[in-house]
């Protein structure tokens, strides 16, 4: 008889420091803050736009940062729609 106890009776010991789940990045946020603030320094919405005309690469790079990475209908539930395809054969034989 084997009387060892099996790994997975082992509790995972909590983690010592850092930080808990969900408390934003100190520094990530005030460097966000310095960001904004250039941006409104700069003119804002219009210097924006003057970048998308100069710079559309950039811009649009910038656009995909701000975008959220997942799309949820509604409720944060999947998107539901319907669509309908039609196929046409050209060769098909006549009824």
């Amino acid at each position: 008889m084997n009387d060892s106890v099996p790994k997975s009776a082992y509790k995972r010991p909590q983690p010592k420091g850092g930080s808990r789940k969900g408390v934003p990045n100190k520094v990530t946020k005030a460097l966000k803050d310095m960001i904004l603030g250039a941006l409104d320094d700069a003119g804002g919405q219009g210097y924006l736009t003057e970048q998308a005309k100069k710079n559309p690469g950039a811009f649009l790079a910038l656009v995909a940062k701000v975008l959220p990475k997942e799309l949820t209908g509604p409720g944060g539930g999947p998107i539901e729609g319907k669509f309908t395809v039609s196929v046409a054969w050209e060769d098909a034989p006549k009824r």
